[in-house]
């Protein structure tokens, strides 16, 4: 089966296509969607499937509409994996798939199920899971190790407008009771300097290390005695809880259903339900270093169920089973594929199409034909062709 995944971000190109790639499917990565690639991929890769997920640069209102005129041309279904649930159900999800109108839709949140049914798209319930090919434990680093770490980006517009969510409450018991008390936390992730009104007081500067490419979290999980991964909802799991298990990485998060469901606490992962517990069990657990390595291990075999390999094998029996689905490679991506039949060029931050034109001794109107562009308007990441190549592909 070839499945194509409309999507660019590592983090989500490294997981769940590598899941059907080990299923024995022939998986093509799009890249930066533009308003004509999206109908040659179709054209030359033919896909039987179509994968569209979570909210990443691909999913651009200004994409919705290139994504529809495509597909609806064809008889290829196309799924839907709505990651943002449910913080984000209403002011994006609904909204996208209102516009780009799957086959599918796969949700984090089951209770969800329900309400997309209503507005007449099939759905069903999908977790996130991990990938051993980029969550996987490695000897600590220098430069990450620490005995408490998050990897999260704040939110703080978001803690703004919705000061009782669940995730607001799990920061009010997981971090802020720690900075109370004067404990160091290392966070990497985005904004984390304007939490002060959130935490009781400002983060110090030096605790606060800002941006962590995707597939470096790793790293931390490995390198640090204790990971705080903040949830959502008490009734669903998030994609770090699966990413720190798979890491080697000892996890605290709180209590809830959806935990204990999955996992055993104080066996496979730390568990803390209110500000006091999770200062003594931050204590008990950063003086035993015994005690610790036993949950890393029982947390890295427990989650070996949770691998995307599995999560591709239940997209597909659920597929099939609903009706919508009506063969064996590795993963490509659309570059490499474009390449077997044109010159293309990768644009950077400093490109002009003029500099571009002028670099490859081409007209600027034979890029601007060959690109099916409206002007001369181009963007960092976006592949052009430069010519058609001499061959019989």
């Amino acid at each position: 089966m070839k499945i194509l995944f409309l999507e660019s971000h590592p983090m989500w190109i490294y997981g769940l296509p590598n899941g059907f790639k080990e299923e024995g499917h022939t998986v093509m990565i799009s890249g930066p969607l533009s308003k004509d690639n999206i109908s040659e991929m179709l054209d030359l890769f033919k896909p039987d499937l179509i994968i569209y997920l979570g909210w990443t640069n691909e999913h651009s209102k200004e994409k919705w509409p290139w994504i529809r005129e495509a597909i609806k041309k064809t008889t290829i279904p196309l799924v839907y994996w709505a990651t943002e649930d449910p913080l984000h159900t209403e002011n994006f999800t609904i909204p996208l798939i209102n516009a780009v109108k799957p086959d599918f839709v796969f949700t984090v949140t089951p209770s969800l199920c329900e309400k997309y049914e209503k507005l007449g798209f099939k759905a069903d319930h999908l977790d996130f899971g991990y990938h051993q090919s980029v969550h996987y434990p490695v000897q600590p680093f220098n430069n990450y190790r620490c005995d408490i770490a998050v990897v999260a980006n704040a939110y703080p517009d978001y803690f703004k407008k919705n000061p009782e969510s669940f995730r607001a409450e799990a920061l009010r018991t997981l971090i802020k009771p720690l900075i109370k008390e004067g404990i160091r936390v290392d966070f990497w992730g985005k904004h984390w300097d304007k939490m002060g009104e959130y935490l009781g007081s400002d983060i110090p500067t030096n605790w606060i290390h800002g941006y962590l490419d995707y597939r470096d979290a790793n790293k931390v999980y490995s390198s640090a005695k204790i990971v705080i991964g903040l949830q959502n909802s008490s009734k669903q799991l998030t994609m770090r809880t699966f990413e720190i298990l798979g890491s080697g990485g000892v996890l605290l998060t709180t209590d809830t259903p959806a935990v204990r469901e999955k996992f055993t606490p104080g066996q496979d992962l730390i568990v803390s339900s209110g500000r006091t517990e999770t200062v003594t069990k931050i204590q008990e657990y950063l003086k035993n270093d015994i005690e610790r390595q036993q949950i890393r291990e029982n947390g890295q075999k427990a989650v070996q169920n949770h691998s995307y390999r599995n999560r591709a094998k239940r997209i597909l029996e659920v597929l099939e089973n609903r009706g919508v689905l009506r063969e064996i490679g590795d993963i490509t991506h659309y570059s490499e594929f474009l390449n077997q039949i044109y010159e293309i060029y990768k644009i950077s931050q400093e490109d002009t199409l003029a500099k571009i034109a002028n670099r490859f001794n081409v007209p600027i109107e034979q890029l601007i034909e060959l690109n099916n562009l409206s002007s001369d308007k181009i963007y960092a990441g976006q592949i052009i062709k430069i010519k058609k190549k001499h061959t019989n592909f």
